[in-house]
């Protein structure tokens, strides 16, 4: 069957009318809390066609909105919803001279999911439906414990996720200062263990704040606390430090939160530098490119882990069957919340995406709410 020039050649195709952007600025720090007062920029991207609006969305820069309005939304436009694959190889084009990483990444991350999240809509079906899924839930962990968080915060959400939510794993900061406070992580890490208890498992998150042998002597001395997880250690584009550091300690090492693109998670994934690939659906270049790094871990052995933005990666990772979790973050869980009807139960630890029947995401935007944070 061939195609012709704007990819209309389905029986009964619906083309995509409108793709557009806006950023929004919402509050995800509480009264009385450490960054209170602070906000978290999502730039959410609505893709329509035949009368039905998908959604995708990212973490960055209102910046992120101009990009997709003025350069992906004309190479999408027109083109059959059917056809995300096609749609995402012509996003790629036009912003080809714009660079891949940072704000290209992201704008083409929000976009694939919204033109996923409209595919689904259209046929009727929740995504992890169209998609096929692989298992019924997918494994959550609660993430939050910022370094600049003091004992009473960091306890609150710990006791709120192990106690009222009955989520079994738990990931915390460290790496403060860039890796000038080794003891006040240690520190934390005693302290979080125990508010958690012996059984829950512990993760840490260094965001890439030490060197190799000091990545070494703190996965040493934080053995005795059980930290299970340690996300990276040493920054994830230098793949040989990683491994180094893979190596030598008992924890899971992980990197990938960060890639832009499948090239950069697949570097990753074959210099043998993590126990478990990261990738984040809203900046590696959305489901599209989040599935393939599944399958690219899945070759080399590996589990995955959705970073972050639990919503927009619980549908992908229902389908993939080399899932580990996906990330529960504090942060984008409220923002999340506040944007979206539709969001997700954590309860147990495991999120089941599609089982209120509702097609694609299951989320619709809460317009006038959301209007009271639009900054773009």
């Amino acid at each position: 069957m061939g195609t012709t020039g704007d990819m209309r050649w389905h029986q009964g195709a619906v083309s995509v009318d409108r793709l557009d952007a806006g950023a929004y600025a919402v509050p995800t720090g509480g009264p009385g809390e450490e960054g209170a007062g602070k906000a978290t920029t999502v730039v959410v991207v609505e893709a329509s066609a035949g009368g039905a609006t998908g959604v995708g969305w990212t973490y960055g820069p209102a910046a992120v909105a101009r990009v997709v309005n003025d350069l992906l939304a004309p190479a999408v436009t027109g083109r059959c919803v059917h056809d995300v694959p096609a749609a995402h190889v012509a996003m790629g084009r036009a912003l080809r001279e714009a660079g891949g990483d940072g704000l290209a990444a992201g704008a083409i991350s929000a976009a694939d999911i919204a033109l996923w999240d409209l595919k689904a809509r259209v046929a009727g079906l929740p995504l992890t439906a169209l998609l096929g899924a692989a298992a019924p839930g997918v494994a959550v962990y609660g993430s939050g414990g910022r370094v600049d968080q003091g004992q009473a915060g960091m306890e609150r959400e710990l006791r709120g996720w192990v106690e009222e939510q009955s989520i079994p794993r738990v990931k915390i900061e460290i790496g403060e200062g860039a890796g000038r406070a080794p003891q006040r992580d240690l520190d934390r890490v005693h302290v979080a263990r125990e508010i958690i208890g012996p059984v829950h498992e512990l993760y840490v998150d260094a965001g890439g704040g030490y060197s190799v042998k000091q990545a070494v002597r703190i996965a040493e001395a934080f053995a005795d606390d059980g930290v299970s997880w340690f996300e990276q250690p040493v920054p994830a584009r230098h793949l040989t430090a990683l491994r180094q550091v893979r190596d030598a300690v008992t924890a899971e090492v992980t990197a990938g939160g960060d890639g832009h693109d499948l090239a950069c998670l697949a570097r990753l994934a074959g210099a043998g530098a993590v126990d478990c690939l990261q990738a984040d659906v809203t900046r590696c270049g959305g489901i599209t490119v989040w599935l393939r790094a599944a399958a690219v871990a899945e070759a080399h052995g590996l589990e995955i882990s959705g970073r972050g933005a639990p919503h927009a990666h619980a549908h992908a990772a229902a389908a993939v069957p080399n899932l580990r979790h996906v990330e529960w973050r504090r942060d984008h869980v409220l923002a999340e919340t506040a944007l979206f009807d539709g969001v997700l139960d954590p309860q147990g630890g495991t999120l089941h995406p599609g089982a209120s029947g509702e097609p694609g995401l299951g989320l619709v935007l809460r317009r006038e709410h959301a209007r009271r944070h639009r900054v773009a």
